[in-house]
């Protein structure tokens, strides 16, 4: 089982196959999603990765906090969030999972916070018709209706669908599509419409209805990190005589110069040269 990814949802557009037919998608932007703690099930009993996205300003941040990313060797996160994974997807801490952990046809679902929509009546959140628009009704065209009993049992039975809050809690749509990924600029391409106002964060997971494809890499799609080499030497440590010619050159110049004030050609002063050296 592997683990999922946090993302933001930026929004809805479409994109065209390639038989000229239009397909609605959700945006989704993967902000430097990493690794920032593993349960293992010897120390916690479970094996899941908590993961961290989004930036936050250390200034926001708690000291509790402070000290557990500093312990961590991650930069400060806006959001965590664990995902339970089999004892062989572990990965470790600060590996940063990328938009290529999903690929294209693959199905999954996404978790989310719904809009709040506020207190809202028995027809828009259930889905009442109404009362008769007739004789008799008056002022109450959108009202619910009774909701009581008589006598017996002489109360409302808890779960009646009544007018109340209606939206701000978490669900997930399943069995979404992925139409593409961009790992440069880490987006995901969902089909549909996915839980969630712009700029919430959203949980995508392999989908429990649906096989995962044998392409999607295992135990995640990360970000191959740089491999630091050795600096490679100048040459100047390895190469003594071309610094003992550079510095005797000064000497050969001025000796050059005092067998010329006396009167000796260029010729003889490099003779007399040599023979010294």
């Amino acid at each position: 089982m592997r683990t999922g990814l946090i993302a933001r949802k930026l929004g809805m557009t479409r994109v065209f196959s390639g038989d000229g037919r239009h397909v609605p998608v959700t945006v989704l932007k993967i902000d430097n999603c990493q690794v920032v703690g593993v349960r293992t099930r010897e120390k916690d009993g479970y094996t899941a990765l908590q993961l961290g996205a989004g930036a936050v300003k250390v200034k926001n941040l708690s000291k509790p906090k402070r000290g557990y990313f500093a312990k961590a060797k991650v930069e400060p996160k806006h959001k965590l969030v664990e995902f339970r994974v089999s004892d062989d997807a572990l990965l470790d801490v600060g590996a940063e999972i990328v938009a290529a952990h999903f690929v294209p046809g693959q199905i999954v679902d996404v978790t989310g916070t719904t809009i709040g929509k506020g207190f809202a009546g028995a027809m828009k959140r259930h889905g009442f018709k109404g009362l008769e628009a007739s004789h008799g009704v008056s002022v109450s065209h959108r009202s619910h209706g009774s909701t009581g009993h008589s006598q017996d049992p002489g109360r409302v039975f808890k779960g009646k669908k009544m007018a109340g809050q209606m939206g701000g809690v978490r669900a997930t749509t399943q069995n979404l599509e992925i139409v593409s990924t961009d790992t440069e600029r880490g987006l995901i391409l969902v089909k549909g419409a996915v839980p969630g106002s712009k700029g919430a964060y959203v949980l995508i997971s392999d989908a429990k209805k649906a096989p995962v494809p044998d392409a999607a890499p295992f135990p995640a799609g990360t970000r191959e990190r740089p491999v630091e080499t050795p600096a490679e030497d100048s040459g100047d440590a390895d190469a003594p005589d071309e610094v003992e010619a550079a510095e005797a050159e000064p000497e050969a110049e001025a000796a050059s110069e005092e067998r010329a004030e006396a009167g000796d050609s260029p010729e003889e002063a490099a003779d007399e040269t040599e023979k010294k050296d």
